[in-house]
């Protein structure tokens, strides 16, 4: 665990920036901005680095594209900008938008800011430093936030074009093979039996929703005293898609080997230590969003683990090519193939 703020280091050399430039685009872009600036880099992070601002007239956040070559659609802060100011006026807890910026000539890379918000930033899902109950409440407000975002009516919210609606895993399975094979550089069987095994049981289910794309814990804040969710942030994988990846990608900790990246990072007893198990995380996100069950859940899991291999590739990737926003993005390449076959293992312990 770590206050937001305190989870910050100097600016990495590679991700520097001109600050009195900066300093001039807030005073004419971000109401009542008053400099000078102070600059700290948040630690973590695989795609967009991520900046702590502060100055007299308060503190702020700065998230932009990393330098050098990207990959077609990657590190998207336009539409973290665009879906986080859609939802401002709705419950689901987001910062506050102040600024975006698409003109390279001022810092180098587009970029955005936003408020910062404090509170709690738990970088391991077992949340360390809490008590039994308050994880289990922390759990279950992020069931209920994901909840929230899933009730939301995209349409009203101006978010109609955000994505197309429809034949969600159709396209994603093939987006995340096509990203896989764009970043691959040695075999991975499992992967290559996984798109086909999903392809082949995509649920009938078509409902569409604001898709997070990356719901976990780490991406969330906490209250810095009680155990609920006050913001989620990292939008840049979002949509108009199916609701229930979300619900997937957020279990994924309960099935990945403590000491992969996102999951535990020490092994836990999850039950023992307040932790709801999948079947109980799922009914609470049922009770808030209005469902009466999910079939066959693990597809989910399934489906996210294989999308979670895909981007663990393309950040190993970034990491021999020099764009990797983070300092461990090596370590990357090895757990991809370990998510990839329990990906492939789990699915065959699937019915049918």
């Amino acid at each position: 665990m770590s206050r937001n703020a305190d989870n910050t280091t100097a600016v990495n050399p590679r991700h520097a920036f001109d600050v009195a430039a900066l300093e001039r685009y807030m005073e004419a872009h971000v109401a009542g901005f008053a400099g000078p600036l102070s600059v700290r880099q948040f630690a973590g992070g695989q795609s967009n680095p991520t900046f702590f601002l502060e100055s007299p007239s308060g503190a702020y956040v700065l998230r932009k594209k990393p330098p050098g070559e990207l990959l077609p659609s990657a590190h998207a802060v336009d539409r973290e900008y665009r879906v986080m100011s859609a939802l401002g006026p709705t419950d689901v807890p987001v910062p506050r938008m102040y600024a975006l910026c698409e003109d390279e000539a001022v810092l180098g890379q587009a970029f955005y800011i936003m408020d910062w918000v404090e509170g709690r930033v738990f970088r391991d899902p077992a949340a360390p430093g809490v008590t039994p109950e308050e994880r289990r409440e922390i759990y279950r407000s992020l069931a209920e936030s994901l909840a929230r975002l899933h009730r939301v009516d995209y349409q009203a919210v101006g978010l109609g074009d955000y994505g197309r609606p429809g034949n969600y895993y159709e396209r994603q399975i093939g987006r995340w093979t096509k990203q896989f094979e764009a970043s691959k550089f040695e075999d991975m069987p499992s992967m290559d039996k996984l798109g086909p095994w999903l392809a082949e049981r995509i649920p009938q289910d078509d409902t569409a929703a604001i898709a997070h794309g990356d719901f976990r814990l780490e991406n969330t804040v906490v209250h810095p005293t009680e155990p609920r969710i006050v913001a989620i942030l990292d939008w840049e994988l979002s949509t108009i898609g199916h609701p229930l990846a979300d619900v997937g990608l957020s279990l994924l900790p309960l099935y990945l080997p403590a000491g992969t990246p996102t999951g535990f990072k020490e092994p836990v007893d999850a039950a023992a230590i307040g932790i709801p198990t999948a079947a109980e995380y799922v009914a609470e996100y049922c009770r808030h969003v209005g469902r009466e069950r999910i079939e066959h859940f693990e597809y989910y899991v399934i489906f996210s683990m294989f999308r979670w291999a895909s981007i663990f590739q393309g950040i190993a990737m970034r990491a021999r090519t020099g764009t990797a926003a983070s300092e461990n993005a090596h370590a990357y390449g090895a757990a991809a193939g370990t998510v990839a076959d329990l990906a492939w293992a789990l699915a065959q312990r699937q019915p049918g």
